[in-house]
């Protein structure tokens, strides 16, 4: 990690990325605000030293025999067993079937996050395309996998881990914050192409997103310390208003996903309906957490066919009248918070056509 800091942390020398952090605009045309300020990455780097601190770290300790024992304070592990369910969990087979530590292997992405999250000034969505893909490729793509690794505990261990659950909640918060900036980026380098410029060569070093005929605007820089010396109330509505927002539909349908993940003890269903359902809850909330950013908002209609696989679960699997009432009308509670787009408050250039 000291060495990706040095290597990558550091101010660029003279090059097409200094010339494009001098010259051209700060906000991606036809956007109303910028993706990559750092009111939007913050609450990424945050939830990244949370769940580097608090989650992985803490779990790594124990697997690799320095803590004794694990804080848990909810979900009673096997009776049998003395240990509580975290850790029954990070020293179950799954976890074991790894050759090293896959809760250090999670610290090392969350200091990638941080490092990649930190990195560049807020025009990076232009200077430095390849970072922000990295960043962008790091949260969406490997935060769903370790949505995953949550859905099979109920389901192949049995029993839940709460500090697993925490960094669950960190991943989901951190997806939707993520995406507009690499669809910014995406963007971005769609022009530089149609311009004639060398992909790969502007991937890796940036351009000023300026057309040939067109003047070269002169950027200005802004620090972090600029964007806090507001007062916090705006700083807050920049951090929770910047292209992500939860509407009431989305709202409903990340409740009715909480319900799902935990109909076992709510409902006291059990055997193959009890899997089932903390399945179809973590879906859930995982399309949730990808529509609640406005470019992605589309995404809200999966929850249709996963509506659709929660009814037929009763006819699958049998199970009681509430367990077969609760599936029936949390599916179509499903279907009215899927179907509302919800507001959009936002302007994201090409992308627009896509979201409205």
């Amino acid at each position: 990690m000291t060495v990706f800091g040095f290597a990558v942390c550091t101010k660029p020398g003279p090059g097409v990325s200094a010339i494009a952090a001098l010259h051209g605009p700060v906000v991606p045309p036809g956007w109303s605000y910028n993706p990559s300020n750092w009111t939007q990455r913050t609450p990424i780097i945050a939830l990244a030293v949370v769940g580097l601190l608090y989650v992985s770290r803490y779990l790594a300790g124990y697997q690799l025999g320095y803590f004794p024992d694990v804080w848990h304070p909810f979900f009673v592990g096997n009776p049998t067993d003395p240990k509580n369910g975290t850790e029954e969990i990070v020293t179950s087979f799954v976890s074991e079937a790894w050759p090293v530590s896959d809760a250090a292997v999670g610290g090392y992405t969350y200091l990638l996050e941080i490092l990649t999250g930190i990195v560049g000034s807020r025009m990076r969505w232009r200077t430095m395309p390849w970072l922000v893909v990295l960043f962008g490729l790091m949260i969406a793509p490997l935060g769903i996998p370790s949505i995953s690794f949550i859905v099979i505990q109920p389901i192949l261990i049995g029993t839940w881990s709460t500090i697993a659950l925490i960094g669950a909640v960190a991943v989901l918060i951190q997806i939707p914050y993520s995406l507009d900036e690499l669809v910014a980026t995406l963007q971005f380098l769609r022009r530089r192409k149609r311009a004639g410029r060398s992909l790969l060569r502007v991937f890796f070093l940036g351009d000023t997103d300026e057309s040939p005929s067109g003047p070269a605007r002169q950027a200005q820089s802004e620090s972090p310390a600029d964007i806090f010396d507001q007062r916090p109330g705006v700083v807050a509505a920049d951090m929770v208003g910047g292209g992500v927002g939860l509407s009431w539909c989305l709202g409903l349908a990340l409740a009715l996903g909480l319900m799902l993940l935990f109909t076992r003890p709510l409902l006291g269903v059990d055997g193959s309906v009890a899997n089932a359902h903390p399945l179809m809850g973590a879906l859930v909330l995982t399309v949730v957490s990808l529509a609640a950013a406005e470019v992605a908002r589309i995404l809200r209609l999966l929850i249709v066919p996963l509506r659709v696989a929660l009814a037929a679960v009763p006819l699958i699997w049998p199970a009681g009248v509430a367990a077969a009432v609760f599936a029936v009308v949390t599916g179509l509670l499903l279907i009215v918070a899927s179907l509302p787009r919800g507001a959009i408050r936002q302007h994201h250039g090409s992308w627009d056509r896509l979201i409205r």
